[in-house]
C-alpha cells in the first residue's frame, strides 16, 4: 500500500484505497458487536478483552449472520452449526460438520478518535 503525497489517498498498485470510518473510539466497550456493509465486504467490528477486531460477518461455513454469535474469551462461536473460531486471526478451532475456510480478518486503521478500515 502506498500513498499519494498529492492527495493523501492510499492506494495498491493499479488500485485507489479510501479510509472508511467504521465507529468513535467513545462508542468502544468490551462486548461491542456491530456489522458493517461497505461495498461488496460484510464486516463485524468487536470488541471482547479490551481488544478490537474486524472480522467478515457472516460464518464461512454456511453464511449465517455472525452478528448473532457468542464470545467466548478470544473465540467466537456462530450458533447455527456451533462452529468456533479465533477472533484474532480468523482461524477454524472447531468444526462440527464439514471444514469451511477461516473467518477473513481485516486490518484496523485508527485515526484521531475513530477507528476504520482502507479499502
Amino acid at each position: 500500500m502506498f500513498m499519494n503525497a498529492v492527495s493523501g489517498s492510499f492506494y495498491s498498485i493499479g488500485r485507489l484505497m479510501r479510509f472508511y470510518t467504521l465507529e468513535r473510539l467513545i462508542n468502544l466497550h468490551d462486548g461491542y458487536k456491530k456489522t458493517f456493509k461497505i461495498d461488496h465486504h460484510n464486516l463485524m467490528l468487536v470488541q471482547q478483552g479490551g481488544e478490537l477486531f474486524l472480522i467478515e460477518s457472516l460464518c464461512p461455513h454456511r453464511g449465517h449472520p455472525l452478528s448473532e454469535s457468542d464470545l467466548e474469551g478470544d473465540k467466537l462461536r456462530c450458533p447455527l452449526h456451533n462452529y468456533q473460531f479465533d477472533l484474532a486471526t480468523g482461524d477454524l478451532i472447531a468444526a462440527t460438520e464439514e471444514p469451511c475456510r477461516n473467518l477473513k480478518v481485516y486490518e484496523l486503521i485508527y485515526q484521531e478518535k475513530e477507528v476504520g478500515l482502507m479499502l
